[in-house]
Formats: C-alpha cells, sequence, structure tokens
C-alpha cells in the first residue's frame, strides 16, 4: 500500500511540472512596458523594455523571460566596449521557440549604450539570443546583413549597467569559432572558455 501511494503521489508530482515549451505562449503579447530583473553570476541587472520600439520582438522576450529560458544561461560572447551576448543552451527547447517565426521590423531606438536587442543573422531570425550594447554602436542601426536593414533595440539597462561591464570578456570573440559547442556539448564549451558568466533567473518584476 505504501509503494503505491508513493506511486501516486510521484505521478501527481510529474504531472504537474512546468513544461519546458508549449506553443501557446507564442501568442502572448506583451504589455506596453514592462521591467525585469536578470541575477548572475556577477550580479544583477534591471531592464526597462518598451513595446513599441519593436512590437513582435518584445513579445518573444517577454514570453522567453516570462517561461524561464534564460535560466542557467551562459554570456558566451562578451567584447570590451561592444557587446554582451547571451542565450540558451538546450537545442530541443531552441528548435522548439524557432518554429514560430518573430516579424522583422524597422529600428526604432538606436543601439546606444546600454540597450539590449536581438541578434539576427537574416530574414525573421531575431528569435532566442540578445546582446547588450557596451557602447554607442549606432552603426547597428542601418547596417545591412542578408537582405535585412538593422538591429532594433528593445529597451534598456535600468539598473546595474556596472555588473554588465563587469561580465568576462578576457575570451573576446575567440569563443565564437566555436559557438556550435555551445549547443553540442555545453560543458566542454564551458571547459574550453573558463570564467564565462551565467544568468541564474531571469524574471519579470512588474507582477
Amino acid at each position: 500500500m505504501k509503494n503505491i501511494l508513493l506511486f501516486v503521489f510521484a505521478l501527481s508530482i510529474f504531472g504537474c511540472a512546468k513544461p519546458a515549451f508549449d506553443p501557446e505562449w507564442t501568442q502572448e503579447q506583451a504589455p506596453e512596458t514592462f521591467s525585469a530583473r536578470f541575477e548572475t553570476t556577477k550580479g544583477n541587472f534591471d531592464l526597462e523594455i518598451t513595446r513599441r520600439n519593436s512590437p513582435k520582438a518584445v513579445d518573444r522576450l517577454y514570453q522567453l523571460i516570462r517561461h524561464g529560458y534564460f535560466d542557467n544561461s551562459v554570456f558566451y560572447r562578451v567584447v570590451p566596449h561592444y557587446i554582451a551576448q547571451f542565450g540558451n543552451s538546450d537545442q530541443a527547447i531552441m528548435g522548439q521557440w524557432r518554429s514560430v517565426k518573430v516579424p522583422d521590423e524597422p529600428v526604432i531606438l538606436s543601439n546606444k549604450k546600454g540597450t539590449i536587442t536581438f541578434a539576427r543573422f537574416g530574414n525573421e531570425t531575431r528569435d532566442l539570443e540578445l546582446f547588450i550594447n557596451l557602447n554607442d554602436n549606432t552603426e547597428l542601426d542601418t547596417v545591412v546583413v542578408e537582405g535585412i536593414k538593422g538591429y532594433p533595440a528593445l529597451g534598456t539597462v535600468s539598473a546595474g549597467m556596472d555588473v554588465v561591464k563587469k561580465l568576462y570578456s578576457g575570451h573576446g570573440e575567440n569563443t565564437m569559432a566555436k559557438a556550435d559547442n555551445l549547443y553540442l556539448d555545453r560543458n566542454a564549451f564551458l571547459r574550453s572558455f573558463p570564467n564565462l558568466d551565467l544568468i541564474k533567473k531571469a524574471y519579470l518584476t512588474d507582477n
């Protein structure tokens, strides 16, 4: 009898477990403004995001933060006086999110120091990877990549920019040559590039 009760209890726990991805999440619309906190291995920083800057991309960022996508993710590309880039490393979850595309939008908010922006590499590829501008990178407003003009910024670091500046940058651009390894073997990637900082948890702070 005891074993049966334990089995039922275990089923109840797993049955209520939070899913890693639900397609309905991609239909959620962000409020006109929202705030979020990122707890990192160097400390915390806060974001203030405004939907009109890039509505569909802001919706995606809101969805990702709300559903814990960035928890335990890596700042895998930190280049002094340029950008600090981060993203997840779970290929299965990445593929699920990427199955729902984010439409391209024009640049409204410039890539000034302290703004946060989705990375992109072509048509409808703003989806999961973001960077924080460590300098005024206004050339990113008009650069054309694979026929798509500009990187629309979404909002700003409202507090903790000193934390962002402290993120480990000793590997610079060198990590990009082995970026695929971050998704194929995260632990091996981190051994190859020690001291990289992590996002321990990211969450909305308006609620």
